[in-house]
């Protein structure tokens, strides 16, 4: 049983809140390897570009430095080294700042930006030698040495096949230029530096793997944990707020999803809007949606948008906006007049002119009340 976080296993996953927070103090998956490898392939895939064009400028260097060997003059020798960083320098300089960014870019793309305030502060735990001597031994630095590891042999056995197969060639070279080593050694290089780069970057994804299960089961959260900040979460005004907002919006848009099921909407006929739902197995036609003003407005164009007649008939519309919540079904002092809207429809749909705006040709009088919803509203346009 653990210890910490109110008592009990650490069994449920850890909450929003809980990521939200260790994201504070930059407790996220992530791992260099994948920015160091992405940034060699990145250096890898366009260095051919870099060094052709510079391959003559790379030549005449070589023969400037050859010359200072046998003359080792100051000013031989820093003529040699302005012309080599002048040729260097503006073809290297791009490639590293690309090589920067892709590792920068994968970098983020593991977390995003975290700017992690609360990791740079003192912890004094760190300093807690028994529990570093523990870690020592856990699962997570065993697979920093399996890491470290197959990079080392990965790296060794790239620069090992490497020497072996160019050692010869520069040995039976002779006088081979520098354009002639470049010929003789790059492409070798190239293909092995990418199978290398392959490779790391297989590690590097394991790694990310790896580092993002730790991170989640290091978050995990006791049963109690959870109730305790969802109370404090729930004692937060702004929270609560942020709450209400989003239960608001699933409820309209489901509200909006219902208007295309619905069977018509009645219509003040720009004011107000009440869509009913007729299901002979479940009793008395129900309001599926409703609203005045910009709801109505949106009420009325997805009507429209699914072929869902709409009826205007302003008392019978004021009355059930006034009667009736949501899900509810029509009181009885309305099952007339709303029995002759759903016949009307009916013979609507019959004759294939159901959708669109419509008239009831012969609406039954009803009885609007004085309700606070309705006061302020227009009873008609």
């Amino acid at each position: 049983m653990s210890a910490g976080g109110g008592g009990g296993e650490k069994t449920e996953k850890p909450t929003p809140k809980r990521l939200q927070d260790a994201r504070k103090k930059g407790q996220i998956a992530r791992t260099p390897d994948l920015g160091a490898w992405a940034g060699l392939g990145v250096i890898v895939a366009v260095i051919p570009m870099v060094i052709a064009p510079t391959r003559e400028r790379l030549q005449a260097i070589a023969e400037s430095l050859d010359v200072v060997a046998k003359h080792p003059e100051p000013a031989l020798m820093l003529q040699a080294l302005g012309a080599g960083g002048a040729a260097i320098v503006p073809a290297v300089a791009p490639l590293l700042a690309v090589a920067v960014v892709v590792a920068v870019v994968a970098s983020v793309g593991q977390g995003g930006f975290v700017l992690a305030t609360q990791a740079a502060k003192p912890n004094w735990q760190r300093l807690d030698v028994l529990k570093g001597i523990k870690n020592l031994f856990s699962v997570v630095n065993l697979w920093q040495l399996v890491k470290s590891l197959v990079k080392t042999a990965i790296i060794g056995g790239v620069l090992w096949v490497t020497v072996q197969g160019l050692v010869p060639q520069l040995l039976s070279g002779g006088g081979l230029t520098l354009a002639g080593v470049l010929d003789a050694t790059s492409g070798g290089v190239a293909s092995l530096v990418r199978i290398a780069v392959g490779a790391g970057l297989m590690l590097a994804v394991v790694d990310f793997a790896v580092q993002k299960a730790k991170t989640m089961k290091d978050l995990r959260m006791t049963k109690q944990e959870i109730k305790d900040e969802s109370k404090n979460s729930e004692g937060n005004p702004e929270i609560k707020a942020a709450i209400k907002g989003k239960q608001r919006a699933m409820s309209r848009n489901r509200m909006m999803a219902a208007v295309g099921e619905a069977d018509v909407v009645l219509v003040n006929p720009t004011h107000v809007a009440v869509a009913l739902k007729y299901e002979p197995n479940r009793g008395a036609p129900r309001v599926v949606a409703k609203g005045s003003g910009h709801t109505a407005a949106r009420i009325r164009a997805r009507a429209s948008e699914t072929g869902v007649p709409l009826v205007s008939d302003v008392p019978l519309a004021r009355a059930l906006y006034a009667a009736c919540e949501l899900e509810q079904e029509v009181p009885m002092h309305l099952y007339v007049a709303v029995a002759q809207v759903l016949a009307f429809v009916m013979a609507l749909k019959k004759r294939g002119s159901a959708s669109g705006l419509h008239a009831n040709p012969a609406p039954v009088a009803v009885e609007v009340p004085d309700h606070p919803l309705l006061r302020g509203l227009p009873t008609a346009g």
